[in-house]
């Protein structure tokens, strides 16, 4: 752990000095400056046996706030100094930040997504399902004989109240309930997102005494109440689960739920509670931390590692995922190689998308030679023995502009090709701006599964929006509502990408702000970020400002990126920013040094040379 944390902070300076936390006495809501103001007094009260000799480095380096993760509380404040020029810009969302529509694909885009599912941590991402849907989460299951089932087909098709008269209709007429339908009807409500009804069907059990409730039972429900009502609402079920069922399993479903929503005081909130319970600190409850604060503060990452080694957490798969694409968005690639050598000293081995993962940053950073030697490493010798790696080879040939070496993994794959194969190819030929094959792949994909997710559509429609192609685009959504797909909040992000990139700003805002209303979709926060950066370029305060807002609404609240688009909008508009900083403020946000100069040309009372001559 002592190799990870080296890996993960640039060492600056060989100063060190002492820096001492009582592990379980901390005084809680404390600030990290008044312990910094007590270490004199703590070390010679505690003695030396309760110290940690820590360098200067990992306090002051540019991804480590002096935040102690010994005590019973984290702290949301983001430490304001730093010398990184990193942090002079907004630290973006990377691949792992949002759960993918699709398992395995490998996407190349700054705000591309790669699957939790491939991390290692199945397990632990079937945190809110029962013992069976756990256990059924990694079996290959068909998924005809899933929607086949009876059980399912009376609640997919009966309307949300007659939901329950269905159910009670179904088992008086003698159908046996087991527990493995229930798993199965569970799991496919999850895996088509029809939380309410999977909802429904819980409470359905649960009320009726069809299924004995054990802790994952009453976790899966919680997870369910989370993503149907809210936040709030699955704290108070908490307090009508048995006492005996509150274990660890109940409060990380929660914390997962916390940053999911990306809802960081709730989540600390809640991590503190594990630990004030004496519940054990698994490596998910980490990982979910890590996650959260890849998000929204990236200093703080450290800290975790710091509470990992510890409290003796051996890191996953996961956590070397989250701290490698840490260290490629920073661009720095010696931490980043760093990181991989140890997790194999760790014994664990990098899987396909950890290695694209690591591609993609050394093509990033323009190392094209170590980005085509690692792709040689990860094609092996003999592609045809190596097809599972296709899917991540296309895409990734194609960022270095190979379109010779996306033709030859084709090749091999167009015999028999796989369905998510189509996927990469489409994105692959987009990106090498050949959007004729894209075309023919998509249409290939079409004639060889008739019924295909939005997903496929999306993948074109993303390079429709690439090279401004609006009228294609829009051809293509109409073909997607003609063929019954759904759109979720994937799609409605490109397509609003697509009239944004052809010139169409109030039209993508239109369609944004329908979506959210008609659809009860949760746009993604980069879909209202796209339509701020174009508002913040013209100097349109007014939408500008209506955009944050409606950000803020739906709890998009607390990232920097937002802060420092709105502050963009009042410098093109050379108008004052009244009030800024204590807007910021005001929701615990502080600023770096670009963000510092921005709020410094927008002051309306700062002074220049010439009206200080004037004065």
């Amino acid at each position: 752990m002592w190799a990870i944390r080296r890996a993960a902070i640039p060492v600056r300076s060989h100063t060190h000095r002492f820096v001492v936390a009582r592990c379980c006495h901390a005084i809680p809501e404390t600030p990290s400056n008044y312990l910094e103001q007590r270490e004199v007094r703590q070390g010679k009260e505690y003695g030396r046996s309760h110290s940690y000799y820590i360098p200067k480095s990992l306090l002051c380096g540019s991804s480590i706030s002096p935040t102690f993760l010994w005590g019973r509380n984290l702290s949301s404040q983001a430490c304001v100094t730093s010398n990184s020029k990193a942090d002079d810009a907004e630290e973006g969302f990377s691949d792992l930040d949002v759960p993918p529509e699709t398992d395995n694909s490998i996407d190349l885009s700054e705000e591309g997504n790669l699957s939790e599912e491939d991390s290692g941590e199945a397990a632990d991402k079937s945190i809110g399902l029962s013992d069976s849907e756990s256990d059924l989460k990694g079996k290959k299951v068909s998924s005809k004989k899933v929607c086949s089932t009876p059980l399912f087909k009376i609640i997919i098709d009966a309307s949300r109240p007659a939901v329950t008269g269905a159910l009670n209709k179904w088992v008086e007429e003698g159908n046996a309930l087991g527990r493995n339908e229930v798993s199965f009807t569970l799991l496919t409500l999850r895996k088509r997102k029809k939380y309410a009804k999977a909802l429904q069907f819980m409470e359905w059990l649960e009320s009726t005494k069809r299924l004995d409730f054990a802790e994952r039972d009453y976790a899966s429900q919680l997870d369910l109440i989370a993503k149907v009502y809210g936040i709030n609402k699955a704290e108070k079920f908490i307090e009508k689960i048995p006492q005996s069922c509150r274990g660890e399993i109940i409060y990380r479903t929660l914390l997962a739920n916390c940053v999911g929503a990306v809802n960081v005081s709730k989540a600390e909130e809640v991590f503190n509670k594990m630990r004030d319970l004496g519940l054990p600190i698994s490596t998910f409850a980490c990982n979910q931390l890590l996650l959260l604060y890849k998000r929204i503060n990236k200093k703080k990452i450290a800290d975790v590692l710091l509470l990992m080694e510890k409290e003796n957490v051996k890191p996953s798969l996961f956590t070397y995922k989250l701290l490698v694409d840490t260290k490629g968005i920073s661009k720095d690639i010696s931490g980043m190689e760093q990181i991989m050598e140890t997790m194999k000293s760790d014994g664990i081995e990098p899987d396909f998308v950890i290695q694209a993962m690591v591609i993609k940053h050394y093509i990033s950073a323009g190392l094209k030679d170590k980005a085509e030697a690692a792709l040689k490493e990860m094609e092996g010798s003999d592609i045809k023995e190596n097809r599972a790696s296709c899917k991540a080879l296309l895409p990734l040939y194609a960022a270095l502009g190979k379109a010779d070496e996306v033709e030859r993994i084709w090749k091999e794959c167009e015999a028999s090709p796989r369905i998510d194969e189509f996927l990469a190819v489409i994105e692959a030929w987009g990106k090498l701006g050949l959007v004729e094959k894209a075309e023919e792949a998509f249409e290939e994909v079409l004639k060889k599964w008739k019924k295909l997710s939005s997903m496929y559509y999306t993948a074109l429609l993303k390079v429709y929006a690439n090279h401004k192609l609006l009228s294609k685009g829009k051809d293509l959504v109409k073909r997607m509502s003609d063929n019954g797909c759904r759109i979720g909040p994937t799609t409605l992000d490109v397509l609003v990408k697509l009239y944004v990139e052809a010139g169409e700003v109030e039209k993508a805002d239109s369609i944004l702000q329908r979506a959210n209303q008609n659809n009860q979709i949760k746009p993604r926060y980069n879909t209202y970020i796209t339509l701020l950066e174009n508002y913040a370029k013209r100097g349109d305060i007014h939408n500008a400002e209506k955009v944050f807002n409606r950000l803020r609404q739906i709890a998009y609240a607390g990232r920097m990126k937002q802060y420092q688009l709105l502050l963009l909008a009042y410098v093109n508009a050379k108008t004052p920013a009244y009030g800024f900083r204590e807007r910021m403020k005001a929701d615990n946000i502080f600023p770096n040094k670009a963000v510092a100069a921005q709020l410094a040309a927008v002051d309306a009372f700062r002074k220049t040379q010439i009206s200080e001559l004037l004065d």
